[in-house]
C-alpha cells in the first residue's frame, strides 16, 4: 500500500495508560465513520505499515486504541506523532456536490466573473480556515474554502468553481 492509495485520516498524539494503549486524533468531519475500523496504516520511516486493533474507543475526535503487541508504555511511546492512513476504498461516499481535499488537486479553478485563473495545487487544513492553494500569475494565491465562494465541483470535467471575494487576487499581485 502507498500513500497515493491512502487518506490520511490522523496522527498518534500520545500514550494513554501505562499498557500500550494511545490516542489517536481522528482529522476527519465524522469521526462515527471509522468507529468499526479494525485496523489501519502508520507511516513508520516513510512506509506505511499495517497495524491492528485489539480495542478502539472513540470520544469526539479522539480514540483511545490499543494496537497487537503492543503492550508496554514504552512500546507505545515509539507510536507517538506517527500519522495514520486508511485506503482511499474506505473513505464514506460523498453527495455529487461534495469533494474530499484529495479529490479536487489539479482541478481548474474558474471564477465566477474572472474565469480560468489555475490549477489547485494543494489544501492547507488549518484550524480557523481550510485553503485552496493556487498559483496564479506566477504568485500563490490562497482561496478559503466555504460555500460562499467555492460554489461546486464538476469532478468528471476537473473543474473547481469559485466566486472570489473583490480583490483577493489584488493582496498577492500587488508589491
Amino acid at each position: 500500500m502507498t500513500k497515493e492509495d491512502c487518506f490520511e485520516l490522523g496522527k498518534i498524539t500520545k500514550t494513554h495508560g501505562v499498557k500500550g494503549e494511545v490516542i489517536l486524533w481522528l482529522d476527519v468531519d465524522f469521526p462515527e465513520d471509522y468507529e468499526d475500523m479494525d485496523s489501519l496504516f502508520l507511516e513508520v520511516r516513510g512506509e506505511l505499515v499495517p497495524y491492528f486493533m485489539e480495542s478502539y474507543q472513540l470520544r469526539g475526535n479522539r480514540a483511545i486504541v490499543k494496537f497487537e503487541d503492543c503492550d508496554t508504555f514504552e512500546q507505545a511511546e515509539t507510536m507517538v506523532n506517527l500519522q495514520a492512513f486508511l485506503p482511499l476504498e474506505v473513505l464514506p461516499e460523498l453527495e455529487d456536490d461534495q469533494f474530499y481535499y484529495h479529490e479536487i488537486i489539479d482541478f481548474q479553478i474558474i471564477d465566477k466573473k474572472l474565469g480560468i485563473l489555475g490549477l489547485v495545487r494543494t489544501v492547507y487544513s488549518m484550524q480557523a480556515q481550510d485553503l485552496l492553494v493556487m498559483e496564479y500569475q506566477g504568485k500563490e494565491v490562497l482561496i478559503p474554502i466555504n460555500p460562499e465562494i467555492v460554489l461546486d465541483a464538476d469532478k468528471e470535467a476537473k473543474i473547481l468553481n469559485v466566486d472570489l471575494p473583490e480583490g483577493l487576487l489584488d493582496v498577492y499581485l500587488s508589491e
